[in-house]
Formats: C-alpha cells, sequence, structure tokens
C-alpha cells in the first residue's frame, strides 16, 4: 500500500517535520516545540477499528516541557489544545504516509471530552487515532477519525469526528 515504514523514531518525525519524508509542499509534522509526539509505533491505512486506517504514537513527558512553566504558573497542567493538536497532528500523518499528496490542515472536530490532565508527573502519553473516512478523490483529500489520549496508561481526552484534508493549494 505505501512505500513508508509502519513506525517512526524521532528522528523519522523530525525528518517528516523538515519536509523530507512526504516531499516538499506534502503532509508535515510541525517541528520541535510543537510537534506533539515523540515515536509513531504503528500507523495504517486498513487496521482500527473501523478497518479505515490508524495511528498510535507516543509522547514522553518530563517536567521540563515548555508548556508548564506558563499553563499555569505554580498550577502546571498540559493546555488540552495541545492534546487535540497532536491528534490533528497525526490524522495528517496518516495521509501523508498512504502516499496522498498536498499540505494538511485541521478542519475541525465534532466533539471533544477532557476527562483528566496532563501535569509534570506523568510519564507518557500515547495517542490513538481511528478513521472512519478516508476519501481521496479528485477534488477532495480528507481524512475524518475519532482520537483518544492516555496518560500513564488512563484516558485522559476523547475526540469524535476529526477532520484533516489535504490541499496542494
Amino acid at each position: 500500500m505505501t512505500q513508508y515504514p509502519t513506525s517512526f523514531d524521532k528522528e523519522g518525525l523530525l525528518q517528516c517535520a523538515r519536509g523530507e519524508l512526504f516531499g516538499p509542499g506534502n503532509a508535515q509534522l510541525p517541528a520541535p516545540p510543537m510537534l506533539m509526539m515523540d515515536r509513531i509505533t504503528e500507523v495504517s491505512g486498513d487496521g482500527g477499528l473501523h478497518g479505515k486506517g490508524h495511528i498510535v504514537a507516543e509522547f514522553d513527558i518530563t517536567p521540563d516541557l515548555w508548556f508548564f512553566d506558563c499553563h499555569f504558573p505554580g498550577n502546571p497542567i498540559m493546555p488540552g489544545c495541545l492534546g487535540l493538536d497532536g491528534l490533528w497532528q497525526l490524522t495528517g500523518f496518516n495521509l501523508g504516509w498512504r502516499g496522498w499528496l498536498g499540505r494538511g490542515y485541521a478542519l475541525g472536530v465534532g466533539e471533544v471530552k477532557l476527562t483528566g490532565m496532563v501535569r509534570p508527573d506523568r510519564k507518557m502519553l500515547r495517542y490513538y487515532v481511528d478513521f472512519t473516512k478516508a476519501i481521496q478523490t479528485r477534488r477532495l483529500t480528507m481524512g475524518v477519525a475519532d482520537g483518544r489520549v492516555e496518560a500513564d496508561g488512563e484516558v485522559i481526552y476523547l475526540v469524535k469526528d476529526m477532520k484533516v484534508a489535504l490541499s496542494e493549494s
């Protein structure tokens, strides 16, 4: 299905951030510190809960991460929007991994439930993205997926109907 491996270490993610993995003008991860994962452990175009593709990634939590100093001083918490952004990043990555062309753009999300927090004493986040639709036509390239974030095995974010598109313009 694809010429790319099914897992990526940090250097592979940084190659994607530099535009070297999928080629210029195609899906790209953000560079640190906005890169919200340290490795991708699984990616497919036909796996997951719905058989339409999935991706699993991990993010190591350390007390010196940039957002803990500013959100909030004296009460450090990772902003929930960064966890959501990590899920969007992975959704777009999966589209590029499929070999689909264009730059990625988050289009929206249907529902977000935050049920826990990421504080500096957490050790690892694990992201799960399961596609419900993956569409590539002459006019539209888009993924729709549900996501889950776990902190040290505890479900803390649930997301429904994330939408990411690729655009060649």
